[in-house]
């Protein structure tokens, strides 16, 4: 445990989404990893679901600073949706404090599945882009959905007709995959991972660009043959009317969490690759990847501006 600390303080996590999700997972590890540090005193977590986190977005810019150290979880869908017109806000609405993590894709079939493979799954899909349902836990168009896309358009299918059946939240999706409604999860590794090490689903693939030191018997689509990748950057933003003095201080604390051991703990376990990045090139990775996923999105359909 960290004994050097000069301030500590107490964290309020927003979470945009249910229990179970990306940003709940990163949201909460982050607060364990802060506690068990010394970095903060005391974390506590707030879920608000609806409107594809346009609520929680909401919520956090009307608070403002009276709530005190409140910080919301985000990744890629703030700014997926805000393009796709199904979020009326942007991360330029907020106060981007800095990025922690880099999660994968991941594609999950239910312990029981007659898809041994990704290549089975494909093959599938060839004869009939109909035949496999696949549950991710956000919109039509989100990051789940378009991951897929991107996927089966690798292998030559026209990601346009991938069969999407969208849940609310990375939870629902979940109990989607295991009650036998669809075929396979679009997801992140994260949450992957915990299903899989409970034995309820296996793992075809991911979207790493190399494989994983610590799961190097989980296939990338890469060495599977298929020329996709995809990494997605998960961190925190902070209410538009925070001072810099605070926003500097957050991303200090983020910094000195990164080199801790309980940090290296939570990473291995969840299968994540550290990506901190103060806010200067945390603002610069946002407008990169705004350009990127508009031309993804324009290829596949998704939006036509």
């Amino acid at each position: 445990m960290l004994c050097s600390v000069q301030s500590r303080a107490e964290t309020h996590f927003l979470i945009p989404g249910g229990p179970g999700g990306g940003w709940d997972t990163t949201a909460r590890a982050v607060g364990e990893a802060m506690v068990k540090s010394g970095l903060d005193d005391n974390t506590s977590f707030q879920n608000i679901s609806g409107g594809g986190g346009g609520r929680a977005i909401a919520y956090l810019i009307e608070s403002g600073t009276k709530k005190g150290d409140m910080l919301m979880v985000n990744s890629t869908p703030i700014v997926l949706r805000a393009l796709s017109g199904q979020l009326p806000y942007s991360y330029r609405d907020l106060t981007p404090v800095a990025s922690v993590i880099a999660d994968y894709g991941a594609f999950a079939v239910r312990a029981d599945s007659p898809y041994q493979s990704w290549h089975d799954v494909i093959e599938a899909l060839r004869g009939d882009p109909k035949t496999i349902k696949v549950a991710g836990g956000s919109a039509r168009g989100s990051m789940d959905h378009l991951v897929a896309a991107q996927a089966v358009q690798a292998a030559g299918i026209d990601g346009r007709l991938l069969r999407y059946i969208p849940y609310d939240a990375g939870g629902k999706a979940k109990a989607g995959l295991l009650s036998g409604e669809v075929n396979l999860l679009s997801t992140g590794l994260s949450e992957a991972l915990d299903m899989m090490r409970a034995g309820q689903v296996r793992i075809l693939a991911i979207t790493a660009d190399e494989p994983l030191v610590e799961y190097p018997q989980l296939p990338t689509m890469k060495t599977l043959g298929y020329d996709m990748e995809f990494v997605n950057w998960r961190g925190f933003f902070a209410a538009p009317d925070v001072s810099q003095a605070k926003v500097q201080e957050y991303s200090d604390r983020f910094q000195r969490l990164m080199a801790t051991p309980e940090w290296e703990s939570v990473r291995q376990r969840n299968g994540w690759r550290t990506l901190f990045t103060s806010q200067d090139a945390f603002v610069d990775l946002l407008e990169a990847q705004e350009q990127q996923l508009r031309d993804a999105m324009k290829a596949l359909g998704f939006i036509h501006r």
